[in-house]
């Protein structure tokens, strides 16, 4: 009898042990990293891993909040000595805060540096319901702006970046953001800065971004983890007059992300370089215009940007597509035609030509007027 009740009590503790196993492995995150190098002038992605696919972001939801206090700053809306007030919401946030009281009162430069430094959620709330009204409306904010830079797979759902369903963002996302976060110079030294304090120094602030104290160059912007995102960052760097944005979101390890941002930058920075195409004027010579008032019209090139291209790369071939005539009328701008740059046989970019004056169509009493001119000049 002894033997078959110890056998039954063995029984139900493997079976306790094979649940608690099957749970635990099924609360055990399984992440995946994605990562994207981006050239920060032209916004070329030079390489990626995934860095479309849309995946957590966790609190880098942060640099959107951050970059709209920052356009609100610049507008006048706003200034670093504004002073703003807690409410009892942002009294209530959880996780990273810096332990803001409602009613208190703290500065906007404290703020952007409790967020930037702190990751502090109260003090995102502070900034989204002054901005906003409330959280809500911020958050609409914050799509809106997202939906403007292109960031067609991005869905914000908190201004701090809380973990939940519906909200995520992609690694090419996350750096158009960072690009247009970076216009903003004055929000450097906070994204550069390891540790510092608030509140007239009754609470320390310390950045996750372990990079800010040894990266040659580097920038800023953020580092963040979450049970649902991992742990993500977002860098920039410059050196040597060479700008990139890596993302790296989806790590299982601290600081795997640290090392694999590095490897990308390493890459941008030695094998890469940003050269503006040009070329010979007398590649568009004017165009012949049939039926008009004017024989020719002079033609030009729309807008030159900058070309990312390898490094040891060979030299950039320039390709004119442009019909041989015009019919009249030709309005001035119109587009009649392109320019290729090619890197052997890749095409870099291409920009429209287009003309530089209108010509009008003859007619009778055109051609008259013209007759007499030159009968009389």
């Amino acid at each position: 009898m002894v033997k078959k009740l110890f056998r039954l009590f063995a029984a139900a503790v493997m079976a306790c042990c094979m649940v608690f196993s099957v749970y635990a492995e099924e609360s055990v995150p399984q992440y995946e990293m994605k990562t994207l190098l981006m050239e920060a002038e032209t916004g070329t992605v030079i390489k990626h891993s995934g860095g479309y696919d849309r995946t957590a972001q966790g609190t880098l939801n942060k640099l959107m909040t951050v970059l709209l206090a920052a356009e609100e700053i610049e507008c006048g809306n706003l200034s670093m000595d504004s002073v703003l007030t807690a409410s009892s919401n942002a009294n209530s946030q959880k996780g990273a805060v810096v332990w803001l009281m409602a009613g208190e009162n703290i500065t906007v430069e404290e703020l952007l540096k409790s967020i930037i430094i702190g990751n502090a959620n109260d003090a995102s709330m502070v900034i989204a319901e002054e901005i906003g009204g409330t959280e809500e409306e911020f958050v609409g904010m914050m799509n809106a702006r997202a939906f403007e830079l292109g960031m067609r797979n991005t869905v914000f759902r908190n201004a701090a970046g809380y973990d939940c369903d519906g909200q995520y963002s992609t690694a090419y996302d996350i750096a158009l953001l960072c690009r247009e976060l970076l216009k903003h110079d004055f929000l450097y030294p906070f994204m550069n800065t390891w540790i510092d304090d608030v509140r007239n120094g009754q609470t320390e602030v310390v950045n996750e971004n372990k990079l800010v104290r040894t990266y040659d160059g580097i920038t800023g912007l953020k580092a963040s983890h979450s049970e649902k995102s991992g742990y993500c960052l977002a860098m920039a760097a410059e050196r040597d007059g060479k700008k990139y944005i890596a993302v790296v979101l989806g790590c299982a390890d601290e600081n795997e992300r640290f090392s694999v941002g590095k490897s990308l930058m390493a890459d941008g920075f030695a094998y890469f370089k940003v050269t503006t195409p040009s070329f010979s004027g007398e590649f568009i010579k004017p165009i012949t215009v049939r039926g008009g008032l004017d024989r020719a019209v002079s033609i030009t090139a729309g807008s030159l940007e900058g070309l990312v291209v390898p490094e040891s790369g060979g030299e950039i071939s320039t390709v004119v597509f442009m019909p041989e005539y015009l019919d009249a009328p030709v309005k001035k701008g119109q587009k009649i035609g392109c320019v290729g740059f090619y890197n052997g046989d890749t095409l870099l970019y291409e920009t429209d030509l287009i003309t530089e004056e209108s010509v009008e169509k003859i007619s009778f009493k055109s051609s008259i007027c013209v007759f007499l001119h030159n009968l009389y000049k």
